[in-house]
């Protein structure tokens, strides 16, 4: 069966790099699955690699044609979702998908795939560190440092919603327990 592991958090709690950790240790097992955005690149973020970038009438396009697995507008007009066509990319290489996306799309997928699917909520270890950590990476305005984490708080209310709570106080760690879950997963 075709299973789907499901890393969210709120902006900036780490989810990312623990993604990464995963995927450059089991490159034969997982695959990153890649999400479509109308954002543009961050830095040396590249189309096809980090996200598919198009225009939100190309997005709203495939919401239509009903390609996406999931889909949200995340913030003001900025559409993130996942493709069907991602999925199958990933499984007919016989892998299993990480999904690295928002609060409300894990939780859309795990009702989709209940069975099939592990999800997994990253907590920051305070709304404060989760601000120092956004301050830190030098890529938002203050004005978006702030709707990021007010939006944060609003999200860890739903970690209750998730099959497992990792809290990333300590990234090693945090890296550690996820590998842990997502070992047991697969292996049943």
């Amino acid at each position: 069966m075709n299973k789907i592991i499901i890393i969210t958090a709120p902006s900036g709690a780490g989810k990312s790099s623990i993604a990464h950790y995963l995927l450059d240790k089991y490159p034969q097992q997982l695959a990153f699955s890649i999400s479509a955005a109308t954002r543009l690149a961050r830095g040396k973020e590249q189309n096809g690699v980090d996200y598919y970038f198009m225009s939100v009438e190309e997005f709203q396009n495939k919401i239509e044609a009903k390609e996406f697995i999931e889909w949200e507008m995340v913030y003001d007009g900025k559409y993130y979702g996942t493709l069907k066509s991602e999925m199958e990319r990933i499984w007919q290489a016989g892998k299993t998908p990480i999904l690295d996306i928002d609060i409300k799309g894990a939780m859309h997928i795990q009702k989709q795939f209940p069975k099939d699917s592990l999800s997994i909520f990253i907590q920051p270890p305070s709304i404060e560190d989760l601000r120092k950590r956004l301050k830190g990476r030098n890529t938002d305005t203050p004005e978006q440092i702030e709707t990021r984490i007010n939006k944060a708080s609003y999200e860890i209310s739903f970690k209750d919603h998730f099959n497992e709570i990792i809290v990333n106080d300590d990234l090693a760690r945090a890296c550690k327990d996820t590998e842990k879950a997502i070992l047991e997963f697969i292996k049943s």
